[in-house]
């Protein structure tokens, strides 16, 4: 077998091994390679390199006499961009909503903040130009979803923070499971342009405290929808 049809096929292998896992079909306990190489119709090898990949990730652990268990999702590598679409996959429960609604307070004002000072004169042409096309989509619409990512990440990454960067996965994937609450919302679509408006003006105004206060708003809408939909108490916002 080719090399890359072989790297294709591991990848194709992990999908289902994570699609199986979210959707709880093996339970705390992974079947052995062998049924698992039988399901899936590939070898063992294959097979091999697709768990010992989930392995790096943190996802699985081996244990002698026990098998190949699966790790609570908490553990897993959640840096890893895979690994973040992967856990966003599963459905969203109280705790990790939470988490998500603290993440996002933690980075995305601050990121914000930055933007506003250090984003060059082309990358804030790049955010004023990705919200004009999201301005212009309503949830539902196709492409929505990935206008408002798109929004998020161009501000996340004009921060010119490194580590900040590598966590607009993470944002992307928090977005995409708040979406379908929020576009149920009446008047949520308004209310979202015009927070984001205001992010984005604060930006090009070159005003990091009234970037980092509308990204926070931006945020809190998202937190008391979550608060609500799931009986959870959202953190502190100040």
């Amino acid at each position: 077998m080719e090399q890359g049809k072989d790297r294709s096929l591991v990848s194709k292998v992990m999908d289902g091994l994570v699609s199986g896992i979210v959707e709880e079909k093996y339970g705390a306990i992974l079947p052995p390679q062998d049924v698992l190489s039988k399901e899936f119709d590939v070898s063992r090898t294959v097979m091999r390199e697709a768990l010992s990949m989930l392995l790096a990730r943190d996802m699985l652990d081996v244990r002698p006499k026990v098998g190949t268990r699966i790790r609570p999702m908490r553990d897993w590598r959640m840096i890893d961009e895979d690994v973040v679409n992967w856990r966003f996959r599963a459905k969203p429960d109280p705790q990790f909503m939470r988490d998500v609604i603290e993440f996002r307070m933690l980075i995305e004002p601050r990121a914000a903040a930055q933007a506003a000072s250090r984003a060059s004169v082309s990358e804030v042409a790049s955010i004023r130009e990705a919200f004009e096309v999201f301005k212009t989509l309503a949830p539902g619409d196709a492409g929505y979803q990935a206008a408002d990512e798109l929004l998020h990440t161009r501000i996340v990454h004009a921060s010119g923070n490194q580590f900040f960067q590598q966590m607009a996965a993470i944002i992307r994937g928090a977005l995409s499971a708040t979406h379908p609450m929020l576009s149920q919302k009446p008047g949520a679509w308004e209310i979202s342009v015009r927070t984001h408006e205001r992010l984005v003006e604060a930006v090009e105004r070159r005003d990091p405290k009234e970037a980092e206060a509308a990204a926070l708003a931006v945020i809190d809408f998202a937190a008391d929808e979550i608060s609500r939909e799931f009986s959870v108490e959202m953190p502190n916002r100040r």
